[in-house]
């Protein structure tokens, strides 16, 4: 039994006709009736009884006839659904984003999409950017934002911006003064640190390191505005974009340049194999589009 079995039996009931329906199906009234036919003799079994003009459907029939209609219905939907998604009136989107990059570049960007795609569900995932990797490569993410470097033969992506990373310091600070800071000269200093969720977290461990010291970790967050009013409160130092320093206030907390740099660019990645949705590579290409403009 074939789906287009239940579409002709239905119509048929629907015309009374088996002229009538094959009319309405574009099929001649020899196939609608081999068609019939056929599966009563797959069935074994009466479907219509014909008397002369009339037809009746037999208890076979009625059967059929009561499970067509669901069937059909949910077919019809199925359609319609695949339509909206292929047309982009449906779907869903999920994106991870670091907190500093999140309210930085995407509240316009998800603005202008929503706007373009309305019925688009958008669900935005906050974390660190090593978390957001493990999600992204696990299939639970569609796409994020990742910095550099990025494990290629895993990731495709483009850059979303390329910045480095600033000291922040209380006003008060004996090094607030200076036009720039060797990352040495912090060795003694209380560091304020994003958690091992984040890749700046180990990053800027290795840079310090490198500088031939093992940073003092007095605290740790998720969140750039709490370690902004965490350095405020003269708890310490701490690392932040040169995008973010320049929102802050100068006279609460001052950003200054460290040598050698420590770069932070923001990719949008995704993974380079496996099922990406209409609506997700929509999201990359958009977003793809955008930034290559601001750019």
């Amino acid at each position: 039994m074939e789906l287009r079995h239940l579409q002709y039996i239905a119509e048929i009931v629907r015309c009374s006709s088996f002229t009538k329906a094959a009319e309405n199906l574009n099929v001649t009234q020899p196939t609608i009736s081999k068609m019939i036919q056929n599966l009563e003799n797959e069935l074994n079994a009466d479907i219509f009884v014909r008397n002369g003009r009339q037809i009746q459907l037999t208890d076979v029939g009625e059967a059929i006839l009561k499970y067509s209609g669901p069937i059909l219905q949910m077919f019809e939907n199925l359609k319609t659904e695949i339509n909206d998604l292929t047309f982009l009136n449906k779907g869903s989107i999920r994106i991870g984003l670091p907190p500093m990059a999140g309210s930085s570049f995407f509240p316009d960007v998800i603005k202008k999409f929503q706007d373009r795609y309305p019925g688009i569900t958008m669900k935005m995932v906050e974390d660190g950017a090593r978390k957001i990797e493990e999600s992204i490569e696990e299939g639970l993410l569609d796409a994020g934002i990742l910095l550099l470097p990025v494990n290629q033969a895993v990731f495709d992506w483009f850059p979303i911006f390329n910045d480095r990373l600033k000291v922040v310091m209380h006003p008060a600070h004996p090094l607030a003064d200076r036009e720039q800071i060797e990352l040495a000269e912090l060795e003694q200093e209380r560091f304020i640190l994003f958690n091992s969720n984040f890749t700046l977290h180990d990053r800027i461990k290795n840079a310090c390191r490198s500088a031939g010291f093992v940073p003092r970790i007095v605290s740790e967050s998720s969140q750039w505005d709490l370690i902004r009013e965490m350095v405020r409160a003269d708890l310490g130092i701490a690392f932040l974009p040169d995008t973010i320093c320049s929102l802050l206030d100068p006279d609460k907390v001052k950003a200054i340049p460290l040598v050698p740099e420590i770069p932070w660019q923001p990719v949008m990645a995704w993974r380079r194999k496996g099922y990406q949705s209409l609506a997700a590579r929509e999201w990359i290409a958009f977003t793809k589009q955008i930034f290559s403009d601001s750019t």
